[in-house]
């Protein structure tokens, strides 16, 4: 544990890490413009997100679930897709909620987790009604189906990510590279913890999992 954070205080580890990142976000928005246009702008925005937060990982995960070029689209694909877009909203609200509680307000861990919690949870679900109520699903229901659908699988992901973020960063402020650094670990390691999830949720029948990339391309010729 000491050999990892001392890895993750290095400056090197994030100037390696966007030396990953980069290319691997250029490689997304290269796809997605010209063999993938036609995914919806939603999908781009979760593929976008999840690359950011997960650089090679979050890319690999885009090319074997979320392109037209699929040769099927089998639970364990659809389980990826299902996970990306929750990671997607959970990511941005886990980043917000850490820089508040402890950019902000100096607060301990237990503040920390309760506010990073919150806001994740919040973002997740958000990310789901919304597109419910665009299909045509009232306010109310909406609320229901994403409560029901979202809620195991934000819990999973953001026990694993903040407890990973606290366990590595202990009390790190945003001047300290630990703090950072330690961010880009834990999401991953959430992402990965949530996926399992997502799939036993999807054979469940509980999540449908997002569409088939194949089905959009039909769908907008």
């Amino acid at each position: 544990m000491e050999t990892l954070k001392t890895v993750l205080d290095s400056p090197v580890f994030l100037i390696a890490w966007a030396a990953l990142m980069v290319p691997s976000m250029l490689i997304l928005w290269r796809d997605l413009r010209q063999n993938n246009a036609h995914l919806g702008s939603l999908m781009k925005v979760v593929w976008s997100l999840t690359v950011l937060y997960s650089g090679p990982v979050g890319l690999l995960i885009y090319w074997v679930s979320g392109r037209k070029e699929i040769s099927d689209d089998a639970d364990w694909r659809r389980g990826f897709r299902s996970v990306a877009h929750c990671y997607s909203g959970c990511g941005m609200g886990e980043i917000v909620g850490v820089m508040v509680a402890v950019g902000l307000f100096a607060a301990g861990n237990l503040s920390t987790a309760f506010v990073t919690f919150t806001l994740a949870y919040l973002a997740g679900v958000a990310l789901t009604i919304g597109p419910l109520m665009q299909d045509g699903v009232a306010f109310r229901q909406a609320i229901h189906d994403a409560l029901i659908s979202e809620t195991p699988s934000i819990a999973v992901m953001e026990i694993v990510a903040i407890g990973a973020d606290l366990l590595l960063a202990g009390q790190a402020t945003m001047g300290d590279v630990r703090f950072w650094s330690s961010i880009i670990v834990s999401l991953t390691l959430g992402l990965l913890a949530a996926y399992p999830v997502n799939l036993l949720l999807i054979r469940m029948g509980i999540k449908e999992g997002m569409m088939d990339p194949r089905d959009t391309e039909m769908s907008t010729s």
